[in-house]
């Protein structure tokens, strides 16, 4: 795989240090692949992420947000080995695992459930009124010195 040197880009912009910082950290990262998940968009500003935890309960799993960054655990507890168990095949893999994903800004979780081997996480954007575009209004006259500065400057 190539290496990618972002160092040139740092001197030149303002503001993008969390994009470049991310794109530092997708090199040579390989992709993961266990435990499957689905992402998805279910409206305008929601998404689910759907992830297969077959053989998981609710105790073996945990789900943590902070700042901008989702984080889903699953620790199986060690069944002890019993005689009267014999696998011929065993495809369910019942092994930790850890998956992080990076959140937009002002995205945050909403809920979470299990169900049916499924492990479905809700997001949902909340901007704050704050942040929200709003429309301002243009008056017809010109504003005079007065009533920018507060006194007359003739």
């Amino acid at each position: 795989m190539q290496s990618f040197d972002f160092s040139p880009f740092y001197r030149s912009t303002v503001g993008f240090d969390r994009l470049f910082t991310r794109l530092d950290g997708l090199v040579g990262q390989e992709a993961k692949s266990y435990p499957p998940y689905n992402i998805e968009r279910v409206g305008e500003g929601e998404w689910r992420v759907a992830v297969a935890v077959a053989g998981f309960s609710l105790d073996d799993l945990s789900i943590e947000a902070k700042e901008n960054s989702l984080s889903i655990r699953g620790t199986k507890q060690a069944e002890p080995e019993s005689a009267d168990r014999e696998f011929l095949h065993r495809g369910i893999a019942e092994r930790e695992f850890e998956l992080r994903f990076q959140l937009g800004d002002y995205v945050e979780v909403a809920g979470a459930s299990l169900e049916n081997g499924l492990l479905n996480i809700e997001l949902k954007l909340d901007v704050p009124e704050s942040k929200k575009a709003r429309q301002i209004s243009i008056d017809g006259a010109a504003p005079t010195a007065k009533a920018i500065n507060g006194k007359r400057t003739n």
